[in-house]
């Protein structure tokens, strides 16, 4: 799963762009980055969605804002890919530069609340409680002029600045960017999301920085704060609670589907991670449905 820059510019007559995907069979299928900022809203579709070392399930109604040049993907379920599915993909995307009203304009004292959030988008935001008003207002954006566009547009930053909202990625995805091997680590990151359902040998993933096998396990667990095999088995377990919460496949589907190669290191991993069994986590979830 190659990592592309994707450019993002707007061609509009605005600072900004509005890009919506309109009955698609499935969104693009590219791990990909690009330096504007992106303000996401899920329409239509489900899947699980890639975002720094993040991987979690999306569904319609959600909104997400994207820091610049944070590597992402929204990858549909497989029945989306199916021949004969009516499935479709839907979604609105909003890309701007921190500075697309000028280099000091969020810097004011009336855009602190604003400035704030573009600054913590860096490591991506899921909003939570999103208003049905505030959906129809991001999906009649692009119904206003230029000038009215613009306005409205701050106003919805305003407005989520206020709204409660969680981190996807982790502190440490940002150190990793930080540091001097961020090229060498979006390899292992790539690596690890293609190969995540499949055995991984910590030779080849130490291999494409490369670095000797001890070496690699210290500059990862000092980077991450955990093991590289804790950290995978963090993104399989991450997946398998996706699965088990579309509520299709039954545990011992999951368990190898996950990348897991026994039922009972399955089990036992789950249990460590989330702090209940693959059936308890799939019934508490059920109960909330």
């Amino acid at each position: 799963m190659k990592l592309f820059k994707i450019d993002r510019k707007s061609y509009q007559d605005s600072s900004f762009s509005i890009n919506k995907v309109e009955d698609a069979t499935h969104f693009l299928k590219i791990w990909h980055f690009h330096p504007e900022l992106e303000l996401v809203l899920i329409l239509e579709s489900t899947g699980t969605r890639f975002i720094g070392d993040s991987v979690s399930k999306f569904s319609a109604g959600e909104i997400i804002l994207l820091g610049a040049d944070l590597p992402h993907m929204w990858l549909n379920d497989q029945e989306y890919f199916k021949e004969d599915s009516s499935l479709k993909a839907n979604a609105i995307a909003i890309h701007f530069t921190k500075d697309f009203l000028g280099q000091e304009f969020f810097n004011k004292p009336e855009f602190q609340k604003i400035n704030q959030l573009l600054k913590q988008a860096e490591l991506g935001l899921k909003f939570q409680n999103i208003s049905q008003e505030l959906i129809n207002r991001i999906k009649g954006l692009d119904r206003f002029s230029s000038f009215e566009r613009t306005l409205k547009f701050l106003e919805i930053l305003n407005e989520l600045s206020d709204n409660s909202f969680s981190q996807i990625s982790s502190n440490a995805y940002l150190k990793n960017t930080q540091h001097s091997k961020n090229q060498e680590l979006n390899k292992v990151y790539e690596y690890i999301f293609k190969n995540f359902k499949n055995q991984i040998n910590l030779e080849d993933v130490a291999a494409l920085i490369p670095m000797n096998l001890s070496a690699f396990s210290r500059f990862f667990s000092k980077v991450h704060k955990k093991s590289f095999t804790r950290y995978l088995n963090e993104i399989r377990i991450g997946y398998a609670c996706k699965m088990l919460m579309e509520k299709y496949y039954p545990i011992n589907i999951i368990c190898f589907e996950s990348g897991f190669n026994s039922l009972s290191n399955f089990n036992k991993q789950f249990k460590i991670i989330t702090g209940k069994t693959p059936s308890e986590y799939a019934n508490y979830h059920s109960s909330k449905s």
